[in-house]
C-alpha cells in the first residue's frame, strides 16, 4: 500500500467514523469531520500533508496514481 492509497484510507476512516459519532453520540463529533475536510482542502492547495511526513518516516512506499491500475487497464488495449 502507497503513502496516497493509506491517507486517503485514513481520512475515509475518520470522516465515516466522525459522522456516525456524530449522528449516535454527539453532535459536536461533526467538527471532527469539518476538520477532516479542512485538512484536505488544505493539503490540495498547498500540496503539504503532515500525515505524508509521518508515513514516508514509518517506511511506507511512495507510489504513482492511486489509479495506477485503472490507467494500466484503459492504455493497455490501445
Amino acid at each position: 500500500m502507497t503513502i496516497n492509497d493509506t491517507i486517503k484510507l485514513i481520512a475515509g476512516t475518520f470522516v465515516l467514523l466522525s459522522v456516525t459519532l456524530g449522528y449516535f453520540v454527539n453532535n459536536y463529533f461533526f467538527l471532527f469531520t469539518i476538520f477532516v475536510g479542512i485538512n484536505l482542502l488544505q493539503s490540495s492547495i498547498t500540496k503539504w500533508c503532515l500525515l505524508e511526513k509521518i508515513l514516508k518516516k514509518a517506511g511506507l512506499r511512495e507510489g504513482g496514481d492511486s489509479c495506477s491500475i485503472w490507467f494500466f487497464i484503459c492504455y493497455q488495449n490501445n
